[in-house]
Order: structure tokens, then sequence, then C-alpha cells
């Protein structure tokens, strides 16, 4: 889950409805007030959407005895680095924690014995979930120690325009098709831009990273095995994924800058890369950034294969004073009716991790008006659909940021990828304390 998460064009009124009728259900708030004045405290990071939407002082008037009292984070590393001598002494974590995908087997594996198993809290619905969502925030001895907000489908988006001008299709369904099954086709259809294009200033894509997380967050085994093992360094394909963002670094498909830095953001409204690699929170970052002036040249198309960017989770210390009502706040907040809402109402691009608010018609049938109306629900939700369950572990983050860092060495310093590759591996194995 990233910052600055947006997702235009929801259909909030279809979105209410679909609100009512689950809220109809008995999926939303028990209704009950805690014995007494209870102040629950939840840390989050970035834009997870809960207070946007309303939601605790929908949960406050539900429960008049309850006070949510919120610490947010911009920038989720900054929050994550906070979270370590919280995590070290077991002390001054929040009643509910949110933690992101990548940090998640940390606190479902070393730190286990923390945090409380969320899979029996009151409102929760095991089968509602992703499979693959639900089994990510699982411990080894079945528990299930984190509820799961939202996640990142992937898809691709294009400027319609730079593609015309490139002689390439322009269609959504055309374009799909192109790059269909093989992101190495998507490369080869950024080799054909760089030929074609008459202004030769313009680069396919952003960046090389993005691609490469595209097809990690893709694999189901990729730096772990099944059985929790590292193989990272021995595993095909992530080399397969580093050699190929490393060929699109190395044959000027990209405009060479970093994601979420202050240069890309400001790079959008020049328009000079056609592609982004497009999880559901990245239409937020590209309406905003590209600001009116884009709106209509952007389109979506289908991902070459279905992969996940980011996502998070709500988990629950053990030792809060007030789990119980703990407990009771996350399972509510991560509840169908509550999805729904932030998904309308945040402006987040916060997809649900829930597959029958994914699936119902006012999340399926949402359009977005800024990338030539889209059907953004339609296009995420077959992605989310087809995820195959990932083997994540607790140094996934430190792993990704290393490979990641390599390739950017590769992109924006020149250096050889073999060469970036060896100095990478040496790296994950100093910070993982293998080295």
């Amino acid at each position: 889950m990233k910052s600055g998460r947006a997702l235009r064009g929801t259909t909030v009124a279809a979105a209410s409805v679909l609100v009512l009728a689950l809220a109809a259900t008995g999926c939303g708030g028990s209704g009950g007030s805690a014995s007494g004045k209870v102040t629950i405290r939840i840390s989050t990071f970035s834009n997870m959407g809960f207070n946007k939407s309303g939601l605790f002082q929908e949960y406050e008037k539900l429960h008049p005895d309850i006070t949510i009292k919120e610490d947010n984070a911009a920038d989720e590393t900054t929050y994550w680095q906070a979270l370590q001598p919280k995590l070290g002494s077991g002390q001054g974590l929040g009643d509910i924690v949110g933690v992101e995908v990548g940090r998640i087997r940390t606190i479902a594996g070393s730190k286990a014995g923390m945090f409380a198993d969320l899979s029996h809290a009151p409102g929760v619905r095991p089968g509602s979930f992703y499979p693959w969502k639900w089994a990510q925030a699982k411990a080894e001895d079945g528990e299930v120690l984190g509820l799961g907000t939202d996640i990142g489908p992937m898809a691709v988006c294009y400027r319609k325009d730079l593609f015309q001008q490139a002689g390439l299709p322009t269609d959504r369904t055309a374009v799909g098709k192109l790059w269909a099954g093989d992101w190495a086709k998507y490369v080869d259809v950024g080799e054909r831009f760089q030929k074609q294009t008459k202004d030769k200033s313009l680069r396919f894509m952003d960046t090389g990273n993005g691609l490469y997380n595209a097809m990690i967050f893709g694999q189901a085994t990729s730096y772990y095995d099944a059985s929790g093992k590292l193989v990272y360094d021995s595993n095909p394909g992530v080399r397969r994924a580093y050699d190929l963002a490393a060929r699109a670094n190395t044959s000027g498909q990209t405009a060479k800058l970093q994601q979420f830095q202050a240069n890309w953001r400001t790079s959008f409204s020049a328009a000079r890369f056609a592609t982004v690699v497009c999880p559901s929170w990245m239409l937020g970052q590209i309406s905003q950034n590209s600001g009116p002036s884009g709106e209509g040249k952007w389109d979506i198309a289908k991902a070459p294969a279905p992969a996940n960017w980011g996502g998070s989770f709500l988990t629950v210390p053990k030792n809060s004073k007030v789990k119980d009502e703990a407990e009771k706040l996350a399972a509510w907040l991560t509840a169908p009716a509550q999805q729904a809402k932030v998904f309308a109402n945040a402006a987040a691009g916060n997809f649900p991790s829930d597959r029958t608010v994914a699936a119902a018609p006012a999340v399926a049938g949402t359009r977005n008006p800024y990338f030539n109306n889209a059907p953004v629900g339609q296009i995420f939700g077959v992605a989310a659909k087809s995820m195959p369950t990932v083997n994540i572990g607790a140094d996934q983050r430190i792993i990704t940021d290393a490979i990641s860092t390599g390739l950017t060495r590769v992109e924006q310093q020149g250096m050889d990828p073999d060469t970036s590759w060896r100095q990478a591996m040496g790296e994950i194995k100093y910070a993982i304390g293998k080295g």
C-alpha cells in the first residue's frame, strides 16, 4: 500500500446500495458498547481509508463508550522503522497495528506470540476473503494474526495518445492482447514503441523497477519456497524478473525515474512516458500527478499475468489493555460493508480484499472516467481472482528493496547488470544476517 492513492470516478451511489445490503446481513457493527469509556489506539500508515471514509466516526456513534485515536504515518518505511523497538520490547504498540503485506510474515513468524488470533473475532468470515490474502497472515500453528484491508491487483496503465503516435493499438482489449501471457511481450512492445514513436525523447515506461515488482508479486515461489526456505538467490524466476527489467533499463525504454520521488511525480504532466505498471492504488498516483490535462488520455489494459502489489492488514497485540474491544473494531473495519465504503469513499484505490465485495455489482461494475471510463472493477477483480497464493517471508521487503536498488544502479548509473546483481546478493546476505 502506497501513500497518495486515489481512485476517481467510483460509482458511489451504487456502492452505497452495496453498503446498505451488506449492513442488513449483519456484517456491520454489533451495536453494543463496552462497559465504561474505552479508548482504542490504532496505528496506520499512508491512506488506509478508514478515517476519510468516516468509519471511525460511524463506529463511535454505534458504540458511544468507544473513542478511537488514530496515529497515522505518511510513509510506510518510516512507520515500520519506528515500530521496531516496540516490536522488540512488546511495549508501546497501538491496540490495533496496521501492517503492510511485505511485513506481515514478521508478524506471523518471529513475532507471532505477540499478536492475537483474529480468525474467530466477532463478525469475521474467513471464506469471504480471497484465499491467498487470508493465507498471508496465517502463522505455522494455523492462527490468523491479521485481517486483510485492501489489495493491489495488477494492470497496465497506458497513454492512448502516445500509443497512437507510435502506431500501436489504442483500444484497451487490443492493447492487452499485445502482451498477453508474458511480461517479456510487454518489453517487446516497448522496443517496438521506441522504434516507431515520432518523438524520440519519449520512453515506453517510467522505470524497470515497476516491471520487476509486477513479475515477482505474481510468482507463487519467488524469495521463499513453500517450506519457508530462502531461495531468492537460486530461483530462476527471480533472476528472470531481474534480467527482464534490466533489459528494459538498458534498451532505452525507461525514463530512468524512481517511483514516488518528486521528479517521478512531476514527470506525469509532461507526458514523457507511455506506460506504468499499475496496481489498483496506482490510479490515484497517475490521476493526481497527471492532473486535468491527462484525463481521458490514460487508459487501462489487462496485465500480461495476474499479480498483486501491495495491500495491508490490521493486527491486535495480545497485551493490549482493550484487546477484546480492539478485536471487535479490527473485525468491523475489515468487514464487507466497511470494505465497500472504503472503496466507494476513500478516494485511495483501496480494492477490497473481501471477494464477496469485489464481486458485487457496485464494485465489479465500477468505471473510472479519468482513465477513459475503463471498467476498473472488472479489470482488477479478474486479476485478484486469478492470483496464486504467494510464498512470502519475513525479509520480503528487504530482498525486494535490495534487488530494486540493483536495478536502479543499472538504469541510472549504467552498471553492468550481472555486476549489480552480485552486489545485490551480497547486500541481501549482509542485511538478513546470512553473510
